[in-house]
């Protein structure tokens, strides 16, 4: 009998743990489709964001480690970077103790431009947040922080960053 309610409990939590997981991908992808309308508009591909948020992340990058954090040929990555330099938003720099050494990093007006995404969906939280009561709200905020905990929990976890690189390729 034991044995049973622990088989029917599991089951409710992987039911409840794949409809979260529905439901959090789902959410992602409207925040991602309302930047992307917004970005597309401007001529800037989710690929080219990606990277912008990679500089922003990791800092200056060498084309070749870009390329691989892309999933990316050098060639490919290089076009991307083209187009991405063409329009001031990121620069190449060569390192000088090493001329052949070329390092991407984004600029300020790339930087503006991410800012200006994360304001769009900062404004778009609020008018969503907004819309719930405040003891949902609470109730949402306790369960973040313990979601957050736990992904900080799981990312920090050795085994499973042995396992997994974090490199997304191209998923962002």
């Amino acid at each position: 009998m034991v044995g049973g309610r622990a088989r029917a409990g599991s089951s409710k939590d992987a039911d409840a743990k794949a409809a979260i997981i529905a439901d959090f991908k789902s959410c992602i992808g409207e925040l991602k489709c309302l930047a992307s309308e917004r970005l597309v508009r401007q001529g800037i591909s989710m690929t080219q964001l990606h990277v912008m948020h990679l500089l922003e992340r990791h800092g200056e990058l060498p084309m070749s480690r870009l390329a691989d954090l892309l999933d990316a040929s050098l060639s490919n990555a290089t076009g991307v970077i083209d187009r991405l330099e063409e329009r001031g938003y990121v620069e190449r720099v060569r390192v000088s103790s090493d001329r052949r050494i070329v390092l991407v990093r984004i600029t300020p007006i790339g930087l503006a431009l991410l800012d200006e995404v994360e304001a769009l969906r900062s404004e778009v939280f609020q008018r969503v947040l907004g819309r719930l009561e405040t003891g949902r709200l609470l109730d949402l905020a306790s369960a973040m922080a313990d979601l957050r905990e736990a992904i900080i929990a799981v990312v920090s976890d050795p085994t499973v960053t042995a396992h997994h690189t974090h490199d997304h390729h191209g998923r962002d």
